[in-house]
């Protein structure tokens, strides 16, 4: 085999977990070589995740301000007209340039980027197969798995990207829908709902669960709930859907309760199914190395390895929580073990967020967890009814809640609601990081007038001297 197909790290998929690898394998000089089926570097982060998702939750947030906020603060504009090809293509236009960058940081870090599907081919061995049916064989040192996942399927629900949607679909419909039903009641499905919510659709969320967003502060989800309401979102909790046929005019879906009882028939233009993601290793060729899965889907792992030697997994594929900035912290401590560094991950500290208006974001344990173990604690709490900025700015709804030992006040979980909190909750990462104290948050001079003073305020209240409530 030619010199320039031997590799010292050889990546399959280009997602986060994946291009981040890269990055860091170029940076400690191997010699690394990425392959991605999808011909668009960035994975579902990227393509069909994350990103667009973000700019359709932008654009229908600024959307929907100009017939409410606006008027409140005295900027009067004409009716506005939603088009909405053009906020496809404005969506599209930033993903494109997105995954440009993540090929141009490939080239910077010699990273040779093979277009096709990925699979093992045996020890220290990989084929890519490109959409043509042509191969190339790859050897390799180490084998690093980042195929990430992909929605998972409900039975008797199809998904045919038409009336009945996953979170792909839901990215892209070609109309607002009147009425549309989310099967789910995690952060895909709220995010999505929101954003065609805010375009113009009534939208009805169906959950299996008697709550929403499972993992979640059990006092933040129910307040969340309640934000959601307001702002016009059904919800449905305790009941499961059986069934679902698509018609001319839209779906009918059958509901059964969760605890067992009648069944009832609900009716929308559009379902969008998101129940939530799988591992995705399909034809991964992982046999030919004797790994196999678990019963869920999930490759075991220990500090990445696989149980083949030279084969590691990252990412989605491997437990912990399926968010891309954890598969981009599994690629630098994987990239740094087969470098002969120390790596770890802390799945502890790794952050949560909803990106929906108000947002929603935490890191460490919920209040729920904390009273499960037995552990004496405190809580402090400052809503942003309180907080100046938040007040100028009309978005008083939400808390930030501090939870802490009861004996040595270290942080045990952060728990947040309210505007833009995602850009917050990493002061709340670090201070945990360094097994810090509410104290020590609280006593740290904030700039003011700023919606992080809640955060300051919330680890005040913890020894109960907050200021500004």
């Amino acid at each position: 085999m030619a010199d320039d197909l031997n590799f010292d790290v050889v990546i399959i998929g280009g997602g986060p977990g994946g291009y981040n690898a890269a990055i860091r394998a170029g940076q400690l000089g191997l010699k690394t070589a990425i392959v991605e089926s999808r011909g668009m570097l960035g994975g579902t982060c990227l393509n069909v995740g994350c990103m667009p998702s973000k700019a359709l939750l932008h654009a229908s947030e600024l959307f929907e301000a100009t017939t409410t906020e606006f008027t409140t603060i005295g900027i009067e504009v004409p009716a506005p007209r939603l088009n909405l090809v053009q906020m496809m293509k404005s969506k599209q236009d930033s993903v494109t340039a997105l995954t440009k960058g993540v090929e141009f940081l490939m080239k910077k870090n010699k990273v040779t980027y093979f277009i096709g599907k990925g699979s093992i081919a045996g020890a220290g061995k990989v084929t890519v197969t490109a959409n043509d049916g042509s191969t190339q064989s790859l050897a390799t040192r180490n084998i690093v798995i980042a195929t990430g996942s992909e929605p998972t399927p409900l039975p008797g629900v199809p998904v045919d990207q038409k009336s009945i949607v996953d979170s792909t679909g839901a990215l892209s419909l070609a109309a607002v829908p009147k009425s549309l039903v989310v099967i789910g009641a995690g952060i895909i499905g709220l995010e999505l709902g929101s954003v065609w919510r805010r375009l113009g659709a009534q939208v009805t969320v169906v959950e299996f669960l008697d709550r929403i967003t499972p993992g979640m502060d059990t006092e933040v989800a129910t307040a969340f709930r309640r934000s959601l309401e307001k702002q016009g979102i059904t919800f449905k909790l305790g009941t499961k859907v059986t069934g679902a046929v698509p018609g001319a005019k839209g779906v009918e879906l059958t509901l059964e309760p969760a605890a067992g009882g009648a069944a009832e028939k609900l009716s929308a233009d559009v379902v969008l199914v998101a129940i939530g993601r799988r591992p995705f290793t399909h034809g991964l060729g992982l046999d030919t190395v004797g790994v196999a899965t678990d019963p869920r889907g999930f490759i075991p792992t220990n500090h990445f390895k696989t149980s083949a030697p030279g084969v590691w997994a990252i990412g989605d594929v491997i437990l912990g929580p399926m968010l891309a900035h954890k598969a981009e912290e599994d690629a630098v401590a994987c990239i740094e073990l087969i470098a002969g560094k120390a790596g770890h991950v802390d799945y502890n500290l790794v952050p949560s967020v909803v990106y929906t208006a108000p947002e929603v974001a935490w890191v460490g344990q919920t209040e729920d967890q904390i009273k499960a173990s037995g552990v004496a604690y405190k809580t402090g709490k400052f809503p942003f009814m309180a907080n100046s900025r938040a007040k100028i700015n009309h978005e008083t709804d939400g808390f930030v809640k501090f939870i802490a030992d009861a004996k040595t006040d270290k942080v045990l979980g952060v728990h947040m609601m309210g505007p833009q909190v995602g850009e917050m909750i990493g002061e709340a990462c670090v201070l945990m990081a360094f097994s810090g104290a509410s104290e020590d948050l609280a006593r740290i001079c904030h700039p003011h007038p700023t919606r992080s003073e809640a955060v300051r305020q919330a680890a005040m209240g913890v020894e109960g001297w907050t200021m500004q409530a």
